[in-house]
């Protein structure tokens, strides 16, 4: 069965930079898009970035251009979100998903 688990957040002081990683089982993780995701407490889950089969095409959420950066390494299995100079508004539970499969999400809190 196809399992995506991610690790890496913590807490972060604003302008920070963390290091998410989603390690992928269970499926052809080479032959598919990618995606990122996350979700704030009453907040509606929103797609943060994607990225293509060999991580030639990536696209990013507004809110993100410039600070978040998605990669790949197929032979490792894995999909990374580099985040950049980090905001308060970024705190959110961040997931890894592919199709219908999501991740048990990895908690992201940018606080002073």
């Amino acid at each position: 069965q196809a399992q995506l688990v991610e690790s890496g957040g913590g807490l972060v002081q604003p302008g920070g930079s963390l290091r998410l990683s989603c390690a992928a089982s269970g499926f052809t993780f080479s032959n598919y898009a990618m995606s990122w995701y996350r979700q704030a407490p009453g907040k509606e889950r929103e797609l943060v970035a994607q990225i293509s089969t060999f991580g030639r095409s990536t696209n990013y959420a507004d809110s993100v251009k410039g600070r978040f950066t998605i990669s790949r390494d197929n032979i490792k299995n894995t999909m990374y979100l580099q985040m950049n100079s980090l905001k308060p508004e970024d705190t959110a539970q961040y997931y890894c998903n592919w199709r219908t499969v999501w991740g048990q999400g990895t908690q992201v809190t940018v606080s002073s």
